[in-house]
């Protein structure tokens, strides 16, 4: 579900988080809106704003885990761990992480990818949100909820900052719930 759908109608912390996103049209390849993040992190305001709604999200959700998703729901996940008293599990493309790892494939539009996390980074029955900074598809998040389940974890939610408006109904992903600051800025002028 989108923020502004649950009780932040209006808030305009999600417009400032909204402004501080950097569209550029046609990045990485042509015909690609692509959202940049870098720049919500240089607006320490809006930066601040949306890891404060995530923490007010989960402060009271007994969660002990925040999985990120390489490389940006590094980013955010951290920040919100500490808030909330949880640990941060990395979840990283192949071959980045040292030591004995699982692994999870996924289809992108363009092939395949592989998540791997540390075998033991979670416990089973540990109550894990996911974090990361776009849904696009949910194939990327998908895989994520799988690694996680397959060590016994419970996926609570999944939390990204920018929601593609095809999403928009989509309230749940693997069964699991979607939450969604914004929508991305730029389609209404490329489309």
């Amino acid at each position: 579900m989108f923020a502004a759908e649950n009780g932040l109608k209006g808030d305009p912390r999600l417009e400032a988080i909204s402004a501080a996103i950097r569209v550029v049209p046609n990045f990485p390849k042509e015909g690609i809106m692509f959202q940049d993040i870098t720049t919500l992190l240089l607006d320490h305001k809006a930066f601040k704003h949306t890891i404060d709604i995530f923490v007010d999200r989960y402060k009271d959700m007994q969660i002990s885990v925040v999985a990120g998703v390489e490389a940006r729901g590094f980013m955010f996940g951290p920040s919100i761990a500490l808030a909330i008293g949880a640990k941060f599990v990395p979840l990283r493309k192949p071959g980045k992480l040292p030591g004995k790892v699982i692994s999870e494939s996924y289809e992108l539009e363009y092939g395949h990818d592989r998540l791997e996390m540390h075998v033991d980074a979670v416990e089973p029955q540990e109550r894990v949100i996911i974090i990361d900074d776009l849904v696009a598809t949910g194939g990327t998040l998908s895989a994520a909820i799988s690694l996680l389940e397959s060590q016994g974890a419970e996926v609570v939610e999944c939390a990204c900052v920018i929601g593609l408006p095809e999403v928009k109904g989509q309230h749940k992903l693997k069964g699991k719930p979607l939450y969604v600051l914004v929508e991305p800025s730029g389609l209404d002028d490329f489309c």
